[in-house]
């Protein structure tokens, strides 16, 4: 009797330590008690689109932008159209979704430009007795080959559950060409490495083998028959790479990666000038490392701009300011450009036509096509102070960070002071594609939303 009693009180006591061990983890979770604990909002990823046909009176700004300064850098992007074959596909990244419908495309083939590009050159070409008549006459002919097609972005929670949230509003960012000093040989300031593309790096692009792929590549070495990862930032930067690429530059650490992140730039040296290319990266995951710095609290996340990051970059112990530029773990190989290009533009986007500043914009692939004309009309209030942009544009570039249906990172220009302008531009605002009239004409039922 007396050890049933003892088991008695002891699972008694085993009972009730579990029940408030429960009480207060539903305490803490906010599902009893006073509610002031909330489960936490779910993150949301990029998960496709909704395409909606949209009227050009609804554009904010459509009637006050210049249109005609878009019509020179469409014809740059019309050249590489027009080498295609007539039933080439105009944007092979293209991925909608799975629930798109068959058939459904926003780009098209080569022959569904041919007119657009055509009448371009023939608008371009034409004289006008100021600059108000060709404005005019180019926001004629943009309406009257075209159909905008307001991208809306479709996102869903990242671990599963819950149904997806629809979002026409999406962030839009600049970039500039920066110039950044450089030396021919490592020194103690110059001592990060620019390397040109590694023989052994292989890209895979993924959507040649599954269409729900679409738009994803990775980047690694073959060893015995088998794709293996390519070294991160910081095993590259602890000589993972030593005699395996070439290096063309040393930069300060720094410099090299903010080169990284625009993709492109000027090195100047104490004999001449070198301008550097995107040739490539090493497939690891990019992290802006201003997250990196707000997750660790050195950063306010509303003042997070390209400036502010570089103080505390020039502030911070060599040994913190190396740890904080290898959270990110992609890695960017160059080029030499050796080519003849324009001085009047920029450099070669994704696309492989020069940017222009102010009329580029990089664009994710799998929803908008390179050369399409792109329309971006920003929220009255944002974050950085600068007039709302609301502008035609034509996508030219991508970028690792650009990613979903409604983003976009514009072209701002070369130098200190397009870096300025770059540094500060973080907008939220709608976005249009302009397709051939003709290609929206025969879209299958169910691929545009009213």
């Amino acid at each position: 009797m007396q050890l049933l009693s003892i088991r008695s009180i002891a699972g008694a006591f085993v009972a009730a330590v579990i029940l408030a061990i429960l009480v207060v983890t539903l305490t803490l979770t906010g599902v009893i008690g006073g509610g002031e604990k909330k489960r936490p909002e779910p993150v949301l990823r990029p998960a496709g689109l909704t395409a909606r046909l949209a009227d050009f009176n609804e554009i904010r700004g459509w009637r006050s932008d210049a249109i005609d300064a878009a019509l020179a850098p469409f014809l740059l992007s019309c050249a590489r159209i027009d080498a295609l074959a007539d039933d080439a596909r105009v944007n092979p990244s293209e991925y909608l979704g799975e629930n798109a419908p068959v058939g459904a495309t926003l780009s098209g083939v080569a022959a569904d430009w041919r007119t657009p590009c055509a009448e371009a050159k023939a608008i371009a070409a034409r004289t006008y007795i100021d600059d108000s008549a060709r404005a005019a006459g180019a926001r004629i002919f943009f309406e009257y080959f075209f159909r905008p097609i307001q991208l809306v972005a479709k996102l869903e929670p990242e671990w599963g559950g819950g149904a997806p949230k629809l979002d026409k509003l999406g962030l839009f960012t600049g970039y500039f060409e920066p110039t950044y000093e450089a030396s021919r040989y490592r020194s103690a300031v110059y001592s990060a490495p620019v390397y040109a593309r590694p023989a052994d790096l292989v890209t895979v692009d993924l959507g040649r083998f599954r269409p729900e792929l679409s738009g994803q590549r990775v980047a690694g070495r073959v060893e015995r028959g088998a794709l293996y990862p390519y070294p991160d930032h910081a095993a590259i930067n602890a000589g993972a790479l030593a005699g395996r690429a070439r290096v063309i530059a040393y930069m300060r650490p720094s410099d090299l990666l903010y080169l990284q992140i625009q993709g492109s730039g000027r090195l100047r040296f104490s004999d001449g000038e070198l301008r550097l290319g995107y040739d490539g990266a090493n497939g690891r995951p990019y992290t802006p490392i201003g997250k990196t710095l707000v997750d660790m609290g050195a950063l306010a996340r509303e003042n997070v701009s390209m400036q502010t990051i570089r103080e505390w970059l020039d502030r911070a112990p060599d040994a913190d300011a190396r740890k904080v530029r290898e959270s990110n773990e992609s890695f960017v190989f160059f080029r030499v450009v050796d080519e003849a290009l324009d001085p009047a533009l920029g450099p070669a986007g994704s696309q492989g036509v020069q940017l222009t500043a102010g009329r580029s914009i990089a664009v994710d692939t799998r929803y908008a096509p390179f050369g399409a004309p792109v329309f971006v009309s920003v929220s009255d209030e944002n974050e950085d102070g600068l007039p709302p942009l609301r502008r035609l544009l034509i996508a030219q570039d991508s970028g690792g960070a650009i990613k979903g249906a409604v983003r976009g990172d514009i072209f701002v220009g070369s130098g200190p002071r397009a870096g300025d302008i770059a540094g500060q531009m973080r907008q939220m605002g709608e976005m249009y594609i302009l397709l051939p009239a003709a290609l929206v004409d025969r879209l299958p039922p169910g691929a545009l939303s009213k």
